[in-house]
């Protein structure tokens, strides 16, 4: 059983419905922020303030060519992850990607930005980050996703897309 990785935009539920899903599913979860700030002891923050963004992204494409040896997780991907040709490549290879592609405006406005190291500043910021990552995630995905009303809903969603596939 491949993984299934959740991609998409800092604060479009990837966690969140990753968590559910692992619990419908009955696979484990993994979250790769939160895999990288226990591994370094550090908090996302931390490491991009003390090292760099460079550094953490070279953290993630170390933990993504693990997370590629393992099967049947369900993994929540840092929003930038997918910014390397490198790891879109170990995703697709290893696993189902799933895009969540959540309005940038209403992420922003929903959504504390605080402890989000690429998520201070101005709304405009954030919505041009989005358009520049968009190539990036769809590229990477297998799957994109679109309904947000709940979490409930978008892993719904997650499954049937996930059904559908696997149908003669």
């Amino acid at each position: 059983m491949k993984n299934l990785y959740l991609i998409g935009m800092m604060g479009c539920g990837k966690t969140t419905c990753g968590n559910l899903l692992s619990r419908r599913l009955e696979r484990p979860f993994l979250d790769t922020d939160q895999t990288l700030e226990k591994e370094t002891g550090k908090s996302v923050s931390q490491i991009f303030a003390e090292e760099g963004e460079g550094y953490f992204r070279d953290l993630e494409t170390d933990l993504c060519r693990r997370l590629a040896k393992t099967r049947g997780r369900i993994v929540a991907c840092g929003g930038g992850l997918p910014l390397r040709e490198e790891n879109r490549k170990l995703l697709r290879e290893s696993g189902r990607v799933i895009f969540l592609r959540r309005d940038p405006g209403e992420i922003f406005d929903a959504v504390d930005m605080d402890g989000r190291p690429l998520g201070q500043g101005e709304k405009q910021a954030f919505l041009d980050r989005f358009a520049q990552r968009l190539p990036l995630y769809e590229a990477a995905a297998h799957i994109i996703i679109r309904e947000f009303s709940t979490p409930e809903v978008t892993v719904e969603a997650i499954i049937n897309a996930l059904e559908k596939e696997e149908q003669p």
